[in-house]
């Protein structure tokens, strides 16, 4: 952590870096990475709505829509991360710093996307019936999860990488099926009994923590959160401790 920290300068320079490269030459910009998750939700409410159709108590479209935006972040970086330190393997062979860095880059460089995202979720939410409640003070600790897990969780996937090339694809594979096991586009009681189990997942945690900001209390969100907070933990002592361990024998394998 203290590497980490002395090199906060380098940190901030990729991340702006990958930030600018991202969008350079795209003519709406940042406002791609509203675009993109308010397509996504817009296609997955009127799938699951109007066809499928789910049950649910509360309006449906600030539903999906507040899912949607904490898994288009997540799911955006866990895809990018997870290959970082083995795609940053040239720039590391010029200058020393802790290849972490390169894995939690694409986690501050999306955090300008997603802020903006958070900000359309605030302003669309109540014109597709949501209430403009004090609960919406949660998304407040609900990105922080978000951003500390999906840290966590890079840092493990990104130091895999180096000895496994397979977790790249691994990941690709998990992410399509993790979101459909996550409840972004159906609520957890839509399942009746199954549903508790899906408070295993950690992500389900910070769905539901999305969801209670823009929709109130409507399921139980406790046992969920506290899994996500515990996952959280965990991955990121052990994700520290593999980067402190075997940054210096990662060259080796790059």
């Amino acid at each position: 952590m203290q590497s980490l920290w002395d090199h906060r300068a380098v940190l901030w320079i990729l991340a702006r870096k990958d930030f600018q490269v991202r969008y350079k030459r795209a003519s709406l910009g940042v406002l791609w990475a509203v675009a993109v998750p308010l397509l996504q939700a817009a296609v997955l409410a009127v799938v699951f709505s109007r066809i499928v159709r789910v049950p649910t108590r509360v309006p449906y479209g600030p539903f999906v829509f507040a899912g949607t935006v904490a898994w288009s972040y997540f799911a955006g970086v866990a895809g990018t991360s997870v290959s970082a330190i083995v795609d940053g393997a040239s720039l590391t062979d010029k200058v020393w710093f802790p290849r972490a860095i390169l894995a939690i880059v694409p986690c501050i460089a999306n955090l300008v996307g997603f802020g903006i995202s958070v900000v359309a979720l605030l302003v669309i939410a109540p014109l597709l019936g949501s209430a403009v409640t004090p609960w919406l003070l949660v998304l407040l600790p609900a990105s922080a999860l978000l951003f500390v897990f999906t840290v966590a969780l890079a840092l493990v996937l990104s130091a895999l990488d180096v000895y496994f090339r397979d977790v790249k694809y691994l990941t690709g594979a998990a992410l399509l099926v993790w979101m459909y096991a996550t409840p972004v586009v159906y609520p957890q009681s839509a399942l009746r009994g199954l549903g508790r189990w899906l408070d295993l997942n950690p992500v389900t945690g910070i769905a539901d923590l999305f969801h209670l900001a823009v929709l109130g209390p409507f399921e139980a969100w406790h046992r969920a959160v506290l899994v996500t907070v515990v996952t959280t933990v965990a991955l990121l002592v052990a994700g520290i401790e593999a980067h402190r361990r075997l940054d210096r024998l990662f060259v080796d394998l790059l």
